[in-house]
């Protein structure tokens, strides 16, 4: 039985595609981005988060710990990652959701009973089913198959890639998904591995190889000003080519997961400054120029 490990499924969501749709998070992706939204999907194993900014200092996750993890010293919760086992037995007797694990595994019926509860919405608001990540390609075996009920059901379907992922993952998918979300964050090279740790070389490939198969693409560029804005002109120049493009969306960069990097107890690599208007204004009318559907 195939399964995937995920991180979280987002119901009502709307930026993630067309319509009111629900967000498939999946564990685990191949680039590095220092700008990253969703750390808890970077990594492929089961992770737990503490969330100090919502913890009461109850003890109840002391009593509940036979790893002794969680300890109060001095009237404050110290949580010991190196002692935590993932087991979750302690997120039971939270009362403020301080505690959560990002990353549990599922099978695909378990997976599509959930996102079938909402094919009203879907079917009302021209929405449908997104598969996101951390890179969910990477997992492209159970993609193939919960797109393919998915499609069997008669509900719209999105995969959100970054690309960097092998072309038989894409042949894998490409038959069951009505489009394909695809990040472009820089043309040149060195750019691009400055910015997430690998080459772009592929990710290109994969894009004009998915448009030759005629599936329908929306382009999303997220704007970084310490990272990409002299990109921009030359991102316009390289989609100009392609035929399937129906969007391009501008993505602002905005710093609101810090609180996650620290509950993961991740170093936070979020970079400190945000566009501005002006800015991003500069970066749609650089794309507008050369006649993309820019959004």
């Amino acid at each position: 039985m195939t399964t995937a490990i995920i991180s979280e499924i987002k119901r009502f969501a709307v930026h993630d595609g067309d319509g009111i749709r629900t967000t498939v998070f999946f564990k685990g992706c191949p680039l590095n981005c220092k700008w990253c939204h969703n750390p808890e999907c970077i990594s492929y194993k089961r992770e737990f988060a503490y969330m100090q900014h919502k913890c009461i200092n109850c003890g109840n996750c002391v009593q509940a710990c036979e790893n002794h993890a969680h300890t109060i010293k001095n009237g404050i919760h110290c949580f010991n990652r190196d002692l935590c086992v993932t087991c979750g037995k302690c997120i039971n007797f939270c009362p403020n959701d301080a505690l959560k694990i990002y990353g549990n595994e599922v099978t695909v019926q378990e997976i599509l009973s959930v996102l079938l509860e909402d094919k009203d919405f879907y079917n009302n608001s021209g929405g449908g089913v997104t598969l996101s990540g951390g890179e969910c390609l990477t997992q492209a075996e159970f993609c193939k198959e919960l797109l393919k009920s998915l499609k069997d059901n008669g509900i719209h379907t999105a995969v959100d890639t970054c690309g960097f992922v092998n072309r038989q993952n894409i042949d894998m998918v490409i038959p069951y998904t009505d489009v394909f979300l695809y990040d472009i964050k820089a043309f040149d090279e060195d750019v691009h591995i400055k910015g997430t740790g690998q080459s772009n070389r592929i990710i290109l490939e994969n894009l004009h190889y998915i448009d030759d198969c005629g599936k329908i693409i929306e382009i999303r560029i997220p704007y970084i000003p310490e990272y990409n804005p002299d990109q921009i002109e030359k991102i316009a120049n390289l989609l100009k080519e392609f035929k399937n493009i129906l969007k391009v969306r501008v993505l602002p960069y905005h710093n609101y997961a810090g609180s996650k990097y620290d509950s993961l107890g991740m170093v936070n690599t979020l970079p400190t400054r945000l566009p501005d208007k002006e800015e991003l204004d500069r970066a749609v009318s650089l794309l507008k120029k050369h006649n993309l559907p820019v959004l």
